[in-house]
């Protein structure tokens, strides 16, 4: 996967424009001689319905002559995005920027109903590469709402997955993000449910949360948290080290609410030196000591070792695992149909027997492989 040079855009509250300029600008080129030794976050970058999605769109690339068009980012990562446009697939923000009969794929983050039905009326062919996990959000808010209950959901406002969420129920729900916000709600005289969108940090959930369940004592919550479990898993790596780092770097987007988190929780455990790239390309010059080295959910595992590669680090990379994760989230089952049709074609047409042929098994393909393949 290409990693070229690419300007990086930090804002006032980026983690990454916290650092010390002492450490030299974002953008330097030259190898990080100075680092000691790279702690190794486990787990780190994609998590399970990342994989799924981008093996999905790229298995629509094989499958159809360009364009292929996707709602949405498929997943916020750059270079992810950068390397499907390269390849003909075309993002757009509204469905009726699609030419009829072209064949969409929506993205991860889910949509909001009215956006599906569109899609399907619109495209040849349709997959919902969205995640298993804001589906499982989706079906709660639907259900409460039927039951009348007012849903409190808590998540970034603009966030395509909180739009896909509350699109599900608009007038049974209210969005907060703060604790201030959950103040200003008014005296709801339905029953309340509390929700949340699927990437938020543990911290900021629980803050929030608390003041919910302070503010309105009969609060229904889920039996199962909402919150993604790779995401949380990548935030207790994280944890892990942060006091052993003079610097860390979090590797994926600007637009990736998962990773700002991750940047964000490596600030408050008191390194002040973060910095959040999508490449190696974005670190500074200068790092030195021990640099903890972790990835966003939609982040590449071959952007990883290119990042390390750069740090070049003078005792070697020490890898940090807290768990293992072995979640696997199945192609959309229209998808696997089509595979499957267009495999036996294949098998057929040079000879083959169906019947012998090896099971199509995309489980032992990783997302980060087929990029490097496409």
């Amino acid at each position: 996967m290409p990693t070229e040079p690419m300007t990086p855009a930090p804002t006032g509250n980026d983690p990454a424009s916290q650092a010390d300029d002492s450490v030299g600008s974002v953008g330097a080129v030259e190898s990080g001689s100075g680092v000691d030794e790279v702690l190794l976050c486990a787990p780190r970058g994609f998590c399970a319905g990342v994989e799924m999605a981008i093996k999905a769109l790229s298995w629509m690339v094989r499958a159809f002559e360009a364009p292929v068009y996707c709602y949405h980012e498929i997943v916020h990562n750059k270079l992810v995005v950068d390397r499907f446009e390269e390849l003909g697939v075309v993002f757009v923000d509204e469905i009726d920027e699609v030419p009829e009969g072209r064949p969409i794929m929506l993205s991860a983050h889910g949509s909001a109903p009215e956006v599906v039905a569109a899609a399907r009326a619109r495209g040849s062919y349709v997959v919902d590469a969205v995640c298993p996990l804001v589906t499982k959000v989706h079906h709660e808010v639907k259900v409460r709402a039927k039951k009348g209950y007012r849903v409190i959901y808590v998540g970034h406002d603009g966030h395509e997955e909180a739009v896909g969420t509350m699109a599900v129920a608009p007038d049974a729900i209210s969005r907060v993000e703060s604790i201030d916000e959950v103040a200003a709600l008014p005296d709801f005289e339905e029953p309340t449910a509390l929700l949340a969108q699927t990437t938020l940090s543990h911290r900021d959930w629980s803050a929030v949360a608390d003041a919910a369940k302070k503010r309105f004592p009969d609060l229904w919550q889920p039996g199962r948290s909402d919150l993604c479990f790779a995401t949380t898993n990548r935030q207790s790596a994280l944890m892990s080290i942060a006091e052993r780092c003079d610097a860390i770097v979090v590797i994926g987007s600007a637009n990736s609410s998962n990773t700002n988190a991750l940047a964000k929780l490596a600030t408050e455990a008191g390194c002040s030196r973060v910095f959040r790239v999508n490449g190696p390309n974005e670190l500074p010059a200068g790092l030195a000591g021990t640099v903890g080295v972790t990835a966003g959910a939609s982040a590449p595992e071959d952007v990883v070792q290119a990042v390390i590669s750069f740090l070049n680090p003078a005792q070697g990379v020490q890898e940090i695992r807290i768990t293992d994760e072995d979640e696997y989230f199945p192609p959309p089952r229209n998808l696997r149909e089509l595979l499957s049709a267009i495999d036996t074609i294949a098998t057929l047409g040079l000879g083959g027997s169906v019947a012998r042929r090896p099971e199509l098994n995309d489980r032992q393909i990783g997302a980060s492989d087929v990029l490097v393949t496409l």
